[in-house]
């Protein structure tokens, strides 16, 4: 899995293109916010161990710092409360579902209460002649719909009703506007991730059978070995771009804890054995979709043969990110290897230069001279000596200046529990073209959009006005 948060069409090209060269081009999904129409969809609450991992999911990225922890917490209850009601009517949760429900709990409480009492008819007459009655109902359900007043007062009458009924009447009985403030966090999170075409992406219908694209989950990439290039376009909606990826995250991170506990095999028919196999994921530019979610994954995934390679430019981007020191220090030490190319921060260079061991250095110092005799009596003319001084002294390895200054495709790599090397990379050349039209119209587009610093220079003899002669 390679997640790419701008948009690079040389690394989506060299994806596929490693993809034909190992003849697995079948195995090649493409998930691109930006291209919603070639784009795979994927759910990422739809897959799950146990209900309550679809609020965790959800609710980790509501802000938890302050006086929101209390907010945080009350999204969990209300989005399990949501999720365990739509998984006992046999749906799959989504986020546009998750969204539709919290903006109108009527609704769902009103659809689950007639599914659970279907079989009741004594119930059901209860709640009709109830309703006829048009009796005031009380504070707490004015302004809802008459039929589920008259189920709310029947269910108190007769003491009926299970858990997920509970919940979601414990949820009606918060005063409107009060409920709103407690949700107020959650709405722009699903707001994001259900607008426009992206929602399409995210919240898939499973029942159009006549949409060719997709749909993907993290057990089924890792149980066919599947190849998945995730771009978010973070270049146009940032915001989105890093809702999706921490969404992308905390799946993956519930999936790795299935995986330690099950296995592969989980969910196959008995006597099925699946050999495990390592999951590779590259994140480029992660710290734009880092989260409180990517932490667990670096040091609780290796456990289920998750093996992560991070990208980014520079440390404090790590520190911008998490507004912590200590949770960027956190982050980097979780990373059993380091491979450092040319950086122009200092702070950069000295988390590789800074794990170094001081070495002993000797010197060799030769020392030469002669003097004069001053007897004239003397047959000696003058006198010399030659000396050869060795002295040790103690250096460090490496300065962040030596990483400040690296030619460009080579860079000091920190492996095998601390050996240090010196590499040099052999940049990449072009590869083969697609046969895909569509592929190779969406590179293409993507390269017009995204133009990296490697070669700025390039066309700038045709913009420049021609030189007049002097």
């Amino acid at each position: 899995m390679v997640f790419d948060p701008k948009g690079d069409a040389d690394l989506l090209r060299a994806v596929r293109e490693a993809c034909y060269a190992a003849k697995r081009g079948d195995d090649f999904l493409l998930f691109h916010l930006g291209y919603p129409e070639l784009s795979s969809r994927y759910n990422g609450v739809g897959q799950f161990h146990r209900v309550t991992e679809v609020a965790t999911r959800v609710a980790g990225q509501v802000s938890g710092e302050g006086a929101s922890a209390v907010f945080r917490e009350f999204v969990w209850r209300f989005v399990n409360v949501v999720a365990r009601a739509v998984t006992a009517l046999g749906q799959r949760p989504d986020y546009r579902t998750i969204l539709r429900h919290v903006t109108n709990i009527d609704g769902l409480c009103l659809e689950y209460a007639e599914s659970h009492f279907a079989d009741r008819p004594d119930v059901l007459a209860a709640v009709a002649a109830m309703e006829a009655a048009r009796e005031e109902p009380p504070r707490h359900m004015a302004g809802r719909p008459r039929r589920l007043v008259a189920f709310e007062r029947t269910m108190l009458d007769g003491g009926l009703g299970d858990e997920v009924l509970d919940g979601l009447r414990s949820a009606m009985r918060y005063e409107k506007s009060y409920f709103d403030k407690l949700v107020a966090s959650l709405l722009p999170l699903l707001e994001k991730l259900t607008t426009g075409k992206a929602a399409q992406l995210l919240s898939p219908d499973y029942r159009d059978v006549d949409d060719p694209r997709p749909v993907w989950d993290w057990r089924r990439v890792v149980n066919q070995r599947l190849v998945v290039y995730v771009g978010l376009d973070a270049l146009s909606d940032a915001p989105v771009a890093a809702a999706v990826g921490n969404s992308m995250f905390a799946d993956l991170v519930s999936y790795a804890g299935e995986r330690y506990k099950h296995g592969d095999a989980h969910g196959l028919r008995a006597g099925v054995e699946a050999a495990r196999h390592p999951v590779v994921a590259h994140m480029d530019e992660f710290n734009e979709l880092m989260g409180d979610e990517f932490i667990p994954l670096l040091n609780k995934g290796g456990a289920a043969g998750l093996q992560v390679t991070a990208y980014t430019q520079t440390f404090s981007d790590i520190q911008a990110r998490t507004r912590d020191v200590a949770k960027a220090r956190q982050v980097s030490g979780n990373f059993n290897s380091l491979v450092m190319f040319r950086v122009k921060d200092i702070d950069t260079a000295a988390l590789l230069t800074d794990q170094l061991p001081t070495v002993s250095v000797v010197e060799l110092t030769q020392i030469a001279g002669y003097t004069d005799s001053s007897d004239p009596d003397s047959t000696v003319d003058f006198s010399s000596r030659h000396e050869d001084r060795i002295t040790t002294s103690t250096a460090t390895m490496l300065e962040p200046h030596d990483v400040t200054r690296l030619p460009k495709g080579e860079a000091f790599a920190l492996l095998e529990g601390g050996a240090l090397w010196k590499v040099r990379l052999p940049l990449p050349g072009g590869g083969r073209s697609d046969p895909s039209a569509a592929f190779a119209e969406l590179t293409a587009d993507m390269e017009r959009r995204y133009r990296s610093g490697g070669s700025w220079w390039a066309g700038a003899a045709e913009t420049l006005p021609e030189a007049a002669d002097v």
